[in-house]
């Protein structure tokens, strides 16, 4: 009897282990990559050109995360400092310290390795070059340095905290009474809920809003205690907030 099938089919079951095999391989560095830090890039710490320790600055002498990333209230990106911003106290304290020889390299005229060359900062958070994000559009309503980047004021080495992918981004804007404050503690990442009084956050909102717009916190007495929830979805009213989420590609992605 002669057979039925053609010649190449005997090599048939080689070529299908072979692509399972090849499958299995591109399966498995997929999620090696997609679904690992190396692509949310959390933990990334990389060592910058001058070790700068946020716990003793932000955490222990109580600078304001505003000294250095100046832009972070007007712009859309958060600047890093410059040279003349480290300079500013450095030219009284330290200044002789081996860790600032970029700084003085950088704006000491007067001294001898001058050259003039800004200090080359290593970026840790970066966003996709699809993906907008305003910066100003955040802090200016409530929400903290702490819930993108973790606090910083603990972090000797600062690292990246959050995943920041899209699915992070979209548990945010869904809810975002989870991540709302007082503006006036944006920048304070020891904040908590808790530790507001409610006559004061009667006040903050009578000082911004009015007297009629204390919703549900206008039945509260003196001395309860406020939740993170009632707060945020106090101010996500008063300030209309209303971000763009899932049906609204166009409000990240443009």
């Amino acid at each position: 009897m002669a057979n039925p099938f053609p010649r190449w089919t005997n090599t048939l079951p080689l070529k299908i282990i072979g692509a399972l095999i090849l499958l299995g391989i591109g399966v498995s560095a997929a999620v090696n990559y997609y679904f690992t830090p190396k692509y949310t890039r959390v933990g990334y710490q990389p060592d910058q050109p001058v070790p700068y320790d946020h716990k003793l600055h932000v955490g222990q002498l109580g600078m304001d995360c505003r000294y250095c990333h100046s832009f972070v209230e007007n712009s859309g990106h958060a600047n890093v400092p410059t040279a003349s911003t480290c300079w500013n106290c450095h030219q009284n304290v330290k200044t002789d310290s081996p860790k600032l020889e970029p700084i003085r390299k950088a704006i000491d005229k007067n001294y001898e390795h001058y050259d003039g060359k800004p200090v080359e900062w290593v970026r840790i958070h970066r966003s996709p070059d699809y993906v907008y994000f305003d910066h100003s559009a955040h802090v200016n309503r409530g929400v903290s340095c702490a819930s993108c980047h973790g606090d910083v004021g603990e972090m000797v080495v600062v690292h990246h905290e959050e995943s920041h992918s899209m699915s992070w981004c979209l548990d945010c804007h869904k809810n975002p009474e989870k991540h709302l404050r007082p503006l006036d503690e944006v920048f304070n990442l020891k904040w908590k809920a808790e530790d507001l009084a409610v006559e004061d956050f009667k006040s903050y909102i009578t000082d911004r809003f009015g007297e009629d717009k204390h919703g549900e916190i206008a039945n509260l007495e003196d001395g309860q205690k406020l939740t993170q929830e009632l707060i945020g979805s106090t101010l996500k009213d008063l300030w209309h907030i209303r971000p763009p989420s899932g049906n609204n590609c166009s409000g990240c992605h443009r």
